[in-house]
């Protein structure tokens, strides 16, 4: 096997260490770190560890051991170089002997911001930035939107028939989608930091909102208005005002992906002003053959096929019977489509 492959192979490996630590770290990063001996082994693989706990790269040189010396770190996101919680990364990295280090891509995140990669350089360390790159934006797509805009990524969930039915007349909804898709959306909620829905669904369903069926912790719960006072959803934070405020202020607490999950009247308020980073819609293969329906958004319809709202599709897949859409505004950039904030390069 060519080093190249070698390479691509240690961070397809970082991005599956990852993945398996995706809700467990916020607000940090999910990050996986590989560590390659001389001789091109993987001899340490890491992801990052609860608040508090040590990062990907101690936890895959911890488990490297002596194998370090000499060796080459794979590291989906760029080693901090600032005191938080943990010291930097980079001391570490310093520390343990490692000759290379190949990072995916560098964290926006102002305390670093390059200055990991810096750190490393003047140390005489090679340090290469941008292998697998566009996969790795993808991972840490809410990540690196936060820490950009200071606003948590926004993602919209919602359930339908294929005729676009959210709810009958009756109200009635449970259940539209099938087991699968109920499950798939409780990751979502694992993988959300908090979730919003309106006052008006508080009252008629009075859901928990808490993560079943999967593994995580429950989401900050914000009601839009007030919640009975034995609602379900206590203790939550109740919201009345500027949904670009209730983002920003989420975000400062740390916030990294919020989770929209209506009703229709909710969804349109953020639809309109434009918030939602992915819309993900589940579609059973069921109809209500006709138009009184609760839709997936409220409000009028567009008068005119140029009015109509476009975007673009991110992937569809099955979910047990149902399909999964996701889908993002057009003037979203998709994550295969960030450009590279560095070419392969020491």
């Amino acid at each position: 096997m060519s080093v190249d492959a070698i390479e691509r192979a240690a961070m397809a490996t970082a991005l599956d260490a990852a993945a398996l630590v995706r809700t467990t770290t916020s607000p940090n990063p999910w990050v996986g770190a590989v560590v390659l001996s001389t001789a091109g082994e993987q001899v340490g693989v890491g992801g990052t560890q609860p608040v508090g706990g040590a990062h990907a790269e101690v936890v895959a040189l911890r488990a490297a051991g002596e194998a370090a010396w000499g060796a080459t770190l794979v590291v989906t996101l760029e080693p901090c170089s600032h005191h938080g919680r943990t010291p930097p990364c980079v001391d570490a990295v310093l520390a343990a002997g490692v000759r290379r280090v190949i990072v995916a891509v560098e964290d926006p995140d102002p305390r670093v911001a390059g200055r990991g990669v810096a750190a490393l350089r003047a140390a005489g360390v090679d340090v290469e930035v941008g292998l697998l790159a566009a996969e790795v934006s993808a991972q840490l797509e809410p990540y690196l939107h936060q820490r950009r805009t200071g606003r948590p990524f926004v993602v919209c969930k919602l359930a339908a028939t294929i005729d676009g039915g959210t709810a009958a007349v009756d109200g009635s909804s449970q259940w539209i989608t099938c087991a699968e898709a109920r499950t798939d959306a409780h990751q979502l909620r694992a993988e959300s930091d908090a979730i919003v829905v309106g006052a008006g669904t508080v009252r008629s369903d009075d859901p928990s909102l808490t993560v079943r069926h999967v593994a995580g912790r429950d989401p900050l719960r914000v009601v839009l208005g007030s919640a009975p006072a034995t609602a379900k959803v206590h203790p939550c934070i109740e919201w009345s005002g500027d949904l670009e405020q209730l983002l920003v202020e989420l975000g400062e607490r740390g916030v990294v992906q919020v989770m929209v999950e209506g009703g229709s009247r909710v969804v349109r308020s953020f639809h309109d002003h434009d918030l939602i980073d992915r819309y993900v819609i589940y579609v059973a293969p069921a109809l209500f053959a006709g138009n009184d329906a609760v839709p997936l958004i409220a409000g009028p319809t567009a008068g005119s096929i140029d009015a109509l709202w476009r975007g673009r599709f991110d992937g569809v897949r099955r979910v047990g019977a149902d399909l999964r859409v996701d889908l993002i505004p057009s003037t979203r950039c998709s994550p295969n489509q960030h450009e590279h904030e560095h070419e392969h390069g020491g």
